[in-house]
């Protein structure tokens, strides 16, 4: 009996692996992108009184006039700027100061490390609604408030938590041997960093731009309280469609497909990489 089991074990795992399961797995897929499939179409679509699957009987309601006018639309492409303005810089700074701060930690000895360390983590579990108040306030008092740097300022703040613990898990699985030839071999800090810790980081430095880079391009809440009013992010921009037009979807739907394929288009760009950073330190 028990010699049987292994060879009832690899029957059944085979069987998994087969056909049914890859039928199951491809029908999940097109269920989880038919709502990306039909924002796509109703983007296309020149009328709005039917719904989106209807251009399979009817594809001559296709048309391109729909973003023509979105990119004609001064509102949304500057929108698209200002979004832009905002997603790059905080993007990089998270990247920087995280990779140093993480350094730091993983590598560097300094009076309370571990307990500092221990803080950055814990605010990991500070809410972004609770800032808004106290910073709307900080803001407004120095002269940030409905400006790109605001915006920018506070993306990087809830950023930096994330960034550090990310960075910081990755670079202190970099063998001691390699940092202690590195620093006998006459390497300061500077260049041990830029030289040797910060390449070896190459994926979870991909991995930490892109959740900063879909986090901010994504967020309506924290553009929606700081934001400059006369150019907002384009997620308030198109909020700002819906409370004036309502129904407008030759809009909507051009100018929401428009704000997604940008942050999917990075995504897949890098995937390779982010999913090689995410499995860092799963198998060691």
């Amino acid at each position: 009996m028990s010699a049987r089991e292994p060879a009832l074990g690899s029957r059944i795992a085979a069987r998994l692996s087969g056909g049914l399961v890859q039928f199951v797995l491809v029908v999940v897929g097109l269920f989880w992108l038919m709502p990306t499939v039909g924002l796509l179409l109703s983007s296309l679509r020149d009328i709005a009184e039917s719904g989106w699957w209807t251009v399979f009987t009817a594809p001559a309601q296709l048309t391109w006039e729909n973003y023509q006018g979105v990119l004609e639309d001064g509102a949304i492409t500057g929108s698209l700027l200002s979004t832009v303005a905002i997603t790059v810089p905080a993007t990089v700074l998270v990247i920087v100061i995280g990779s140093l701060a993480g350094y730091a930690f993983a590598w560097l000895e300094f009076p309370g490390r571990d307990w500092w360390f221990v803080l950055v983590v814990a605010l990991l579990a500070v809410p972004v609604q609770v800032a808004l108040v106290p910073v709307s306030e900080l803001f407004g008092w120095v002269g940030l408030f409905e400006t790109t740097a605001g915006v920018v300022l506070f993306h990087v703040a809830f950023g930096l938590p994330f960034a550090v613990f990310l960075m910081r898990n990755f670079f202190a699985q970099i063998p001691k041997e390699l940092m202690e030839a590195a620093r006998l071999d006459g390497a300061g800090e500077v260049r041990l960093f830029t030289r040797v810790v910060l390449p070896l980081g190459g994926p979870a430095v991909a991995s930490l731009g892109i959740f900063q880079f879909l986090w901010v391009w994504n967020d309506m809440l924290v553009a929606l309280v700081f934001a400059d009013s006369d150019s907002p992010p384009v997620t308030v921009a198109l909020q700002q469609q819906v409370r004036q037009f309502g129904n407008n979807i030759d809009i909507l739907a051009p100018g929401a497909f428009l704000s997604m394929i940008i942050p999917l288009a990075v995504f897949f760009a890098f995937q390779r990489q982010f999913v090689s950073g995410l499995m860092s330190g799963a198998v060691k």
